[in-house]
């Protein structure tokens, strides 16, 4: 599974953290940061990223998107 995550978003919502914990968490998920998503609208409304081909996360706050990640990347989830 590869995740996308914005740069520039990431910064602005101080969601690095999150993402260092994660990629700590699940060393098995390709990572991969970019300038920018092409989303500005949901990246003005909080943290985000993209999973897989297309499917696409926006939570109010980067501690939301972790967990939701986290469900998501889960064996279980």
């Amino acid at each position: 599974m590869k995740v996308k995550v914005c740069c520039k978003n990431l910064k602005r919502c101080d969601g690095k953290s999150a993402v260092k914990a994660l990629k700590g968490e699940f060393p098995d998920v390709k990572w991969k940061k970019k300038d920018c998503l092409g989303r500005c609208g949901a990246c003005k409304k909080g943290a985000i990223a993209e999973i897989g081909k297309g499917a696409f996360l926006c939570k109010a706050d980067p501690d939301t998107l972790y967990a939701e990640l986290k469900k998501l990347l889960s064996p279980a989830g």
